[in-house]
This record gives structure tokens, C-alpha cells and sequence, in this order.
């Protein structure tokens, strides 16, 4: 059986810089998962029409098909409780559904705001109508114009890692001694910001940095 993740792509198709792709990527790995990608770009709606919605991740499994990182999660949970825990024990699990909320609440606008002109340049030709209008809907400025803020824009970044910074200085994961889909969440914010950006988020010396090498060396990534 071969599974299939839809993975969002860039005109490149080697960049891969979903987030929550990112999210399921490394949710895989930890069940230790084998699985196959299938390049895939914002306008290609009718290639995933299969899932009954329009956007990716979407996980095949065998005769089973799951759209939404979260989804994705709780059903590799359940469909493999003989491989590691994404979540552990259900308390840790409860406070996992917090770190997502930051993530998305606080650490994914702070990334938007930086990467989002950087992201249009990257993008395959057939998606920059779709991204520059969608996003340009979204945010109530145009692409170009996020530019003028971008000194701002890394200010909140680095304040809004605070509490991240706070919580590896004194341990080597989120969850602890070992990854888990906390940590899964968090790196693959900051992986699509490390990805997409122009500018340089991070000095490689940075704990963040060498956490985020931790979490993919776990896996073998």
C-alpha cells in the first residue's frame, strides 16, 4: 500500500513550504510512516477534488482519504496506536490543542506579514492571480505593500517567539526529552518562514535554529 500526501509546491517543486503539509510530513515520520508526495499548487483545486474541498494537506491511506492537518493527525493516531504517540498521554494531548492555537493565532500572522511578497515571487505562475487576490482580500493590502512594514513586521516575529525562546532555553523539545506533534506544529511554522523568507530570520547559532536540526535529525529528515 502506498500512501499519498498532496503537498503544496512552489514554481519549484522541490520548495515545499506548506505549514500544515510540513505538520503531517513530520506527523508521519514519527509513526514512521512510509509515504509518497504529490506536488501540488494552489489552482490545481480539481486534482484533489477526490477530498470533497479544495485545499491540502490530503492524506490517501489505502482506501481512506483525510484533508486537514489535524484530521490527519488524529486519525494516524487512532489508524496506528501501535507506533509512537503523536500527542502521549490525554493531558499533554489538551495542551497540544494550545500550542496549535498560538501557532495559529499568533506565530502564523507574524510569519504571513514577512513572507507573503517573498512567497508571490516563489509561486508558480498559474497560482499569483489566485495568491496575489486571495491574500490581497485577507489582509486589505496589496502584496507590494508588505514591504514597507517588513522592519515592524520582524519585530513582532521575535517578540512573538518569546515564549518559544523561554521554553528551549531550558529543555530540548517542547515535549520534553523527545519530539512530539507540539514540537511538529511549531517547527513547521518556522520551517515555512525559514523556506519562503528573503530575509534572514535566524543566526545559525541560534537555539531555535538548533532545535529545529534536533527535530529533523529524530527523524532522519
Amino acid at each position: 500500500m502506498t500512501r499519498r500526501l498532496y503537498d503544496l509546491a512552489a514554481a519549484d517543486e522541490r520548495v515545499r513550504f506548506s505549514p500544515y503539509c510540513w505538520r503531517v510530513k513530520l506527523a508521519l515520520a514519527h509513526k514512521n510512516l512510509a509515504y509518497e508526495t504529490v506536488a501540488w499548487r494552489f489552482t490545481d483545486k480539481d486534482v484533489i477534488a477526490f477530498s470533497g474541498q479544495g485545499k491540502v494537506p490530503v492524506l490517501v491511506d489505502g482506501k481512506n482519504v483525510i484533508a486537514d492537518s489535524q484530521a490527519i493527525a488524529d486519525y494516524l493516531e487512532t489508524a496506528y496506536p501501535n507506533e509512537a504517540s503523536l500527542f502521549g498521554d490525554p493531558p499533554a494531548r489538551a495542551l497540544t490543542l494550545f500550542i496549535k492555537a498560538w501557532a495559529e493565532e499568533v506565530l502564523h500572522p507574524a510569519i504571513a506579514r514577512i513572507v507573503l511578497p517573498d512567497i508571490f515571487k516563489k509561486l508558480h505562475e498559474k497560482d499569483k492571480a489566485y495568491f496575489r487576490e486571495s491574500r490581497e482580500a485577507a489582509w486589505g493590502m496589496k502584496v507590494e505593500d508588505f514591504y514597507i512594514k517588513r522592519p515592524d513586521y520582524l519585530a513582532a516575529f521575535e517578540a512573538a517567539l518569546k515564549p518559544l525562546r523561554r521554553v528551549l532555553a531550558g529543555q530540548d523539545f517542547l515535549a520534553g526529552a523527545a519530539p512530539n506533534y507540539a514540537d511538529h506544529i511549531v517547527f513547521a511554522a518556522l520551517q515555512w518562514a525559514r523556506m519562503m523568507a528573503d530575509v534572514k530570520l535566524f543566526e545559525e547559532d541560534d537555539r531555535i535554529v538548533g532545535w529545529m536540526h534536533a527535530v529533523l535529525a529524530t527523524y532522519g529528515l
